[in-house]
This record gives structure tokens, sequence and C-alpha cells, in this order.
């Protein structure tokens, strides 16, 4: 079995190799310049983990693990159009290197790439691969929307923040799990387990990073701690603060809310101290481990051998308890 680490830096490699012969370079080098920044490359490393426990020759899956990044990557360009946001994994973003209009064609043309490289299947596997790599973009597409509906609203539930993360986060890595699966020959109860696997993992990892927004070390999380206060995005931990508050609490925390030219520093510490009167850390935490523990049991029904199953649930502890 491969490490993610041998299979991170095997992927890396692959894309790194990837050129582009096509013009115009304009419409190109804003996704050479995107697909450099790095990452954890999650996607593919679970894609190529999953086909890993049933087939060895891992590198004829490469182009479909390249297309699942390059997806991933689409929406990253376009998501920080939406979001106006100037700095993605350290370096400034498309939209601010070149200009919106650039970020959009060529995150356009990332999907066309992307569906060239999915659609590199064996052609045995090809409809059911492609037919579930087309209802996840679609349900992509509805996690985003429902995220900028909460924008708007102050009503959102729990069950419907999960479901937006479901959607926009979990499914991905799900899927990426189920094709690694579906081209490695496993049983399709095998690839059911691994797809919920990734969706119970998803949903845990983003927990974990509303978490480490508010309670994580910035030089480990890796960017500045109360981002998503300031914006006031709707989280786990806003939610549930906005549930759990009394009738004062949920005063003070609708005014720093509503207050447009507040410091920075003093909405954070107030924000925070409000979600550390109402415990709201502690049932983050508790509903993160809840998923993690049904990740684990969906990873415990595969039915393949415990060893082959160590590196996959090795990885998934090291991102599950990076540090606070």
């Amino acid at each position: 079995m491969f490490t993610a680490a041998q299979l991170l830096e095997n992927i890396n490699q692959h894309i790194s190799s990837i050129s582009y012969s096509r013009n115009p370079k304009g419409l190109y080098d804003p996704i050479k310049y995107v697909l450099s920044l790095g990452g954890k490359r999650i996607r593919p490393v679970l894609m190529l983990m999953s086909y890993n426990l049933y087939r060895d020759d891992i590198s004829s899956i490469y182009n479909l693990a390249t297309g699942i990044e390059v997806y991933h990557n689409y929406t990253l360009l376009h998501d920080d159009v939406m979001d106006c946001a100037d700095v993605r994994r350290g370096k400034p973003t498309v939209h601010k290197v070149w200009n919106d209009n650039v970020a959009i064609l060529s995150g356009d043309a990332m999907l066309v790439l992307a569906y060239q490289y999915m659609s590199s299947c064996m052609p045995e596997h090809l409809k059911e691969v492609m037919d579930l790599f087309n209802l996840t973009a679609l349900e992509i597409c509805e996690g985003q929307q429902l995220d900028m509906e909460f924008e708007s609203r102050s009503d959102v539930s729990e069950m419907e923040y999960l479901e937006m993360i479901r959607l926009k986060t979990a499914v991905l890595l799900a899927t990426s799990l189920k094709i690694g699966a579906i081209l490695g020959g496993a049983p399709a109860d095998d690839a059911e387990h691994l797809y919920q696997f990734g969706m119970q993992i998803g949903i845990a990892f983003q927990l974990q990073d509303d978490l480490l927004d508010v309670y994580g070390d910035p030089e480990v999380f890796g960017k500045k701690i109360g981002g998503d206060i300031l914006c006031n995005k709707k989280t786990y931990l806003l939610i549930t603060a906005l549930e759990r508050a009394d009738e004062e609490q949920r005063f003070r925390l609708n005014t720093w809310l509503d207050k447009v030219n507040a410091d920075p520093s003093d909405k954070i510490k107030a924000v925070t101290e409000i979600y550390n009167t109402l415990s709201v850390r502690a049932i983050c935490e508790n509903k993160m481990r809840e998923y993690y523990t049904l990740a684990m049991q969906s990873l415990d029904a595969v039915k393949v051998t415990e060893d082959k199953k160590k590196e996959l649930k090795n990885l998934v502890k090291l991102l599950m308890y990076r540090e606070m």
C-alpha cells in the first residue's frame, strides 16, 4: 500500500508535468498558476488511496485524480471572485493577479478540462463514473447557492447548515473515494461505504474548520483567526450560539453582527466571549466527533483487510487532529 505522502508526491509530479499547448496563454496561465499553488490535494489522494485498497497500478488513474483536483480548483477560482477573497494558500488569488473576468473564464476552462480528464475513464466504468461526477457537480452548485442565501438570513438552523456543508464540501470528498473504489473494481457495497465515509468525514472536516477559525493557532491553521466572525459568516458556532442564547445574549450578539465599523479585535473578542459563555466550542467538538465516529464505522464496514485501511485511517486522523 502507498502512503498518503507518496501519493501526494506522485500526483504533484503528474500535475506539474502537464503542459498546455493551446492558446491564448492568457486563458491557460491562470490555470497553471492556481495549480502550482499546491495544497494538500486531499481529493486526488483519497481517490488514489481508495483505488489502492483494491489495485496497485495507481498510475493508471492519475488523469482521473487530476480531473478531481482541477475541478476542485475551478470551484475555488469562482468562490474567490464571489467572496472577493484576496489570498488563497498564501498567494494572491487569480482575480487579484489578473481580474474578475479572467478568473471566471479560466475557471470555466478548468471545468471543461476536468470533464476531459474524467472522461478518460475506462469504458466499462465511464457511465457510472460520469453520472456520479455530474450529480456531484450539481450538488456543489446547490451548496454554494445555499451558502450565499444564508448570508442574508438570521434563522438558519443546524440541520440546514449541515446539509449545506454536505453539499458544498463533503460530496466531493465522498465522490473521490467512490470513484477510486469503482475504478479499482470494488464491490458495490464497499464503494457505497467509502462514499458514506467521505461524506461523514467531510462534514467533520468543515466543522473543524469552523472551530479552528475561532480557536485555532494561526501559525498552524494557515490564516488569521476570527475571519468568519468579522464577515458574519454563518458557521456552526454562530448558528449554535444564536439558537442557545437567551434574550440578552442574543441582543449582544446581534449588536456585534449589525455593527458596521466595529474594531476587528474588539468584535472577535466580544463574539468569542459569547461563544465561550454558551459552550459552543464543546458543542461543535462533540458534533465533529459524532461525524468522525460515523465515518470510522463506515470505513470499518469496507470488506478489505485492516492493514489495507491503515494508511487511510492515518491520513484522516492527521487531518482531524490538527493542532488547535
